[in-house]
């Protein structure tokens, strides 16, 4: 499978930032049907389409999981979007908040891959979208929960890309940098809107682009840490120490 054109989209997180942009891309490229789902149903935009079908899901909760995959069994396109960022540094930080990051961003993605890799399979060709972060590649000491767990992430990524390979199952990672929506609210540096990465996400996803950076901030974190992976961290140790 390569284009998106007349395909069934599940997109957990589509309430706002990113996961909202791709409900909007998707509805662009001209998807057959979309699952828009959110941890709180009133939350979800009217997106004025009668593809999007909005679903209450708290990746999270296995119950619910388990019954959106009852639901949603048509979906040939998986978007892991949801996730959420604390602040704050891994020895002084929260640590509920570090748990947190963790159990939303590394288990609830999990648990949405394992519940319909089945699904994926059926349907195939499909793909599996992961969203997870520059951060993954080397952590901010601001952000270290946040950080560790899309590390983890993108790991449980690659492996499943190598598991479902001769699944006919795409598995893309896109590690974005710093896009403009909420969870970078305050930070002063020109960002991209997340309605133009979610296009680009799109375009290369259809091209085939399995690890995805979709604007130009990551791309110059990740250029450096393909050169040489200290030179990223040394980046992260001077934006943290304001040197």
């Amino acid at each position: 499978m390569t284009q998106l054109k007349d395909k069934v989209i599940l997109i957990t997180g589509a309430n706002r930032g990113i996961g909202k942009a791709l409900v909007q891309a998707s509805l662009k490229k001209g998807v057959k049907k979309i699952y828009a789902t959110a941890r709180d149903l009133g939350k979800i935009p009217n997106f004025m389409d009668e593809r999007v079908l909005p679903l209450e899901l708290d990746i999270t909760d296995q119950r619910q999981v388990i019954k959106i995959a009852s639901q949603a069994s048509d979906t040939q396109v998986l978007v892991n979007n949801a996730g959420v960022l604390s602040t704050g540094t891994i020895l002084e930080g929260g640590w509920n908040s570090i748990k947190t990051d963790m159990n939303v961003n590394y288990f609830g993605t999990v648990s949405m891959m394992r519940e319909f890799s089945a699904i994926l399979a059926k349907n195939a060709p499909s793909k599996m979208i992961n969203i997870t972060s520059i951060v993954a590649y080397s952590p901010l000491p601001s952000i270290a929960g946040y950080s560790a767990s899309k590390s983890a992430l993108l790991s449980a990524t690659y492996s499943a890309r190598i598991e479902l390979a001769k699944k006919d199952i795409m598995v893309h990672a896109v590690n974005p940098g710093a896009i403009d929506t909420d969870m970078n609210k305050g930070i002063d540096w020109d960002m991209p809107s997340p309605y133009s990465v979610a296009e680009t996400i799109l375009e290369r996803v259809e091209h085939g682009e399995l690890d995805i950076i979709p604007e130009e901030i990551g791309l110059g974190m990740f250029n450096a840490w393909k050169e040489d992976p200290s030179k990223l961290a040394e980046m992260f140790h001077n934006m943290y120490h304001g040197e």
